[in-house]
């Protein structure tokens, strides 16, 4: 009696080591119960006849800079239905205020971190822990204490407020999140991504700096994550793995992508021509990780094949050159690239043998919501789903890319069937459109057929015609 007992003892002494074992396991998951996606009011929308009064309230520009600005906005895949901070709207671009940059911010933190805790029913005081990633700027008190105020969030509540990480900030968060799960501890985390497009708008002639004014627009996002097995249910996707590259170290990869002042002292960003290049090679960096942990063995082998027989064989190409070979789709359902630009779209989807159907969700993020810097992966993601594209099981490959210079990724396992509209609900059914021409092409596509020598550099008579187009 007394062994069956002693035997008894031992057995649920094990048995409780057994579970405690695997619910520390599972507490160490990255859960994503949801995410939020910010739409501004429609007073900020920019159209193109909005665009080019903008061009033409910089008196700095000569008829070189003016038909450069008017070319990009042709090319740069970006639609009508963009928004921009209200001083910009207002004409007061050229001398922004702390406090426009504070009302840009409290826009969407008041709507969409507010939004976030009435979809999931999830209080603010539940919070454990707050990340927030605006590059371009940080204020004091910060803007995480912002959003602690406004909510009324706990005295204890962790937080962490990233600046200077530029598009690629959001899965720096997510990545943040992830190792302060590992602890065990049951936590509920809250991810806030955007950019302030107040304090960085560009009212010089760099060619080079300008082309930030193009491409970024207003945005945001709100993510929840936990680490909680019990409300892993509910929760939309569960983080496999993600992977940082940063090639700072080396003087190109850190100087392409840079806050700076041009000659003048007017503050901008500033992309270099060496952009593409850095870009490429951390992504191939990035990659050279990430293969391993998504693919079949059976590409990796022939990966490994390929790149044996370029040494053996001396056959020009490198690492990157043998991966373009790979099928991605073997182990990668869905692709959300960072909308970063036409550029950038086409140059991953391409490496990575992509459809139109696959970078469908990153050209329409960019035609509807322009480059909304760190947030924009979540725009994509909220396609994706309004698209009724994600099933269980699915995975999904998250690629952003920013100031550093860096890549990141990160791949997603779906848990549930997806379907929510978020902020493409009232438009989802207009895309894709059935033209991506810029309205702008429509008004300005003469530009390109003009030469120096048609004005005679007369700056005035070009203007009158670029007026007369508006």
């Amino acid at each position: 009696m007394v062994l069956v007992a002693t035997m008894a003892v031992l057995l649920l002494y094990y048995l409780y080591h057994i579970l405690r074992y695997y619910t520390a396991k599972l507490s160490k998951n990255c859960y994503l119960i949801d995410y939020v996606c910010f739409k501004p009011s429609s007073d900020r929308k920019i159209s193109s006849l909005t665009s080019g009064e903008l061009i033409n309230r910089n008196k700095s520009l000569g008829l070189s800079e003016y038909k450069f600005l008017l070319k990009m906005i042709i090319r740069s895949g970006i639609g009508e239905e963009t928004y921009s901070p209200r001083n910009i709207l207002e004409g007061r671009e050229e001398s922004p205020t702390i406090d426009d940059s504070m009302l840009e911010m409290d826009e969407f933190f008041k709507t969409s971190v507010s939004d976030i805790f009435a979809k999931t029913k999830i209080l603010p005081s539940e919070v454990d822990v707050l990340v927030v990633s605006i590059s371009a700027f940080s204020p004091s008190p910060s803007l995480a204490s912002r959003i602690i105020k406004q909510q009324k969030m706990r005295d204890d509540v962790k937080t962490y407020n990233l600046s200077g990480m530029g598009c690629s900030a959001s899965l720096i968060a997510i990545d943040l999140v992830n190792n302060i799960f590992k602890s065990g501890k049951k936590t509920i985390a809250m991810v806030v991504s955007s950019e302030s497009i107040v304090p960085n708008w560009y009212c010089g002639n760099d060619k080079s700096m300008m082309l930030s004014n193009i491409l970024f627009r207003s945005g945001g996002s709100v993510m929840l994550l936990t680490n909680d097995p019990t409300m892993r249910s509910g929760a939309k996707m569960k983080l496999k793995c993600i992977i940082r590259t940063n090639i700072g170290s080396q003087d190109d990869g850190y100087n392409c992508v840079m806050q700076k002042e041009d000659d003048t002292g007017r503050l901008g960003f500033y992309l270099g021509p060496g952009l593409p290049k850095a870009a490429m090679r951390a992504f191939t960096k990035n990659f050279q990780q990430l293969m391993p942990k998504v693919l079949p063995y059976r590409e990796l082998l022939l990966y490994m094949w390929r790149i044996t027989e370029q040494k053996v064989t001396k056959t020009k190409g490198n690492s990157f050159s043998a991966a373009a070979k790979i099928n991605y789709k073997s182990g990668i359902d869905h692709f959300c690239l960072h909308a970063g630009g036409t550029a950038v779209i086409d140059a991953v989807g391409n490496a990575l043998g992509l459809t139109s159907y696959d970078v469908e969700p990153s050209r329409m993020t960019l035609f509807r919501w322009g480059n909304t810097s760190a947030s924009s992966l979540w725009y994509v993601l909220g396609y994706m789903e309004a698209k009724k594209r994600l099933r269980k099981g699915d995975r999904l490959l998250m690629v952003s890319f920013g100031a550093g210079f860096e890549c990141n990724s990160c791949i997603w396992e779906v848990k549930r069937d997806l379907g929510d509209g978020d902020a493409w609900e009232d438009c989802i059914n207009d895309y894709p459109p059935q033209t991506l021409v810029n309205p702008f092409f429509e008004k300005f596509g003469w530009v390109y057929e003009e030469t120096k020598e048609t004005f005679s550099g007369n700056m005035e008579a070009f203007k009158k015609k670029v007026a007369l187009s508006l």
